[in-house]
């Protein structure tokens, strides 16, 4: 099992990194930044339906603060959702909540219509260079698309819908009407997609469940929400989400439901589509590795450990001229899905 116990250290933006963000539309002067955030004056714990308590807090600003930055607030939900820097009308914050469990430390601003008391989400964070990269390859790889914003220090990503992993696992997994071999399956899938892109730390909190009905059953996809571990730590582990112990449940499941060569089989077929993914985006893709490799802050001896344990489990010579994790995130693209690429 791994245990991760020390936060990563922040990594900032680098001129390059920020060139390539505003070349793809992702680089915007945001009217309010994170520490505008951090202006508020009280806090009070944050509670589920169910009456269990979270690792949010609600916060509370002074009068003053609320009637210059709420407006602020609802310029950057249009921004993100429609391209356009404007305070709809009918839009209002109704709620704050703060997380310092996160190494992002996020805000998360509840935006209602005030005419029919539908609410949407939005985060603001703290940049990090590493989520950043996370959130692109996110983005260029996976079968999801990510919507977010940065400027000045700031973060703005949208809400991902769906059941917490940690909830799906307590109160979901155990249901009678559960299609387990379909969760098992992209529970494989989704495993595969991180450890093709080296996205680490998917404990069962730092991911979702989104839940289709389809025409006879149900569709199930596991989506990643947390990216600040995106090729940062050097053991091979910390990419597989089968070595975490939140996620014991799921991996029971997983082999219980299915066998090897079914398991190889969904592996294969998430390559194949990662490869058609990777060579439709290979510009922007080797545009993003570029970023990371001439940005090399990752502490030297996470490198040096992650390339030997990639080459021993890939049996392949092919890491040891990696310097820096922007080389190694490159060469397990290119080693794992070689016969895809070719």
């Amino acid at each position: 099992m791994v245990i991760i116990t020390k936060r990563k250290d922040f990594i900032g933006t680098s001129d390059e990194l920020a060139s390539y963000l505003d070349q793809f539309g992702r680089m915007f002067s945001l009217p309010a930044t994170y520490q505008d955030m951090l202006a508020f004056s009280e806090r009070y714990p944050l509670f589920d339906r169910a009456g269990n308590p979270t690792h949010w807090a609600s916060v509370v600003y002074d009068m003053e603060t609320q009637r210059t930055l709420y407006p602020r607030l609802t310029s950057i939900y249009s921004l993100l959702r429609t391209g356009e820097l404007l305070a709809v009308p009918h839009l209002f914050v109704e709620r704050v909540d703060f997380c310092e469990f996160g190494n992002s430390r996020p805000f998360r601003v509840r935006i209602v219509n005030q005419y029919n008391d539908n609410y949407d989400h939005f985060y603001m964070k703290i940049s990090d260079a590493s989520r950043i990269y996370g959130l692109e390859l996110e983005h260029l790889l996976s079968p999801n698309r990510i919507n977010y914003l940065a400027h000045s220090g700031t973060l703005v990503e949208e809400h991902i819908a769906g059941v917490p992993g940690d909830v799906f696992i307590r109160d979901y997994l155990e249901r009678p009407d559960l299609n387990k071999v379909r969760i098992a399956k992209e529970f494989v899938k989704f495993s595969e997609r991180c450890f093709i892109r080296l996205l680490g730390d998917m404990r069962s909190y730092n991911y979702v469940i989104d839940i289709t009905p389809d025409f006879e059953d149900v569709q199930y996809r596991v989506r990643a929400i947390d990216f600040d571990q995106q090729s940062y730590e050097g053991r091979r582990n910390v990419y597989l989400p089968q070595f975490f112990k939140e996620n014991n449940p799921v991996i029971h499941l997983c082999t219980t439901c299915l066998n090897m060569p079914t398991m190889r089989q969904y592996q294969d077929e998430e390559r194949s589509l990662i490869a058609r993914r990777y060579l439709a985006e290979h510009q922007r893709v080797s545009a993003l590795l570029s970023c990371m490799k001439r940005q090399p802050a990752e502490p030297p001896e996470k490198v040096a450990t992650l390339k030997r344990e990639l080459g021993e489990y890939h049996q392949s010579s092919a890491f040891d001229g990696c310097t820096c994790m922007g080389d190694v995130v490159e060469k397990n693209l290119e080693v794992t899905l070689a016969k895809h690429l070719a």
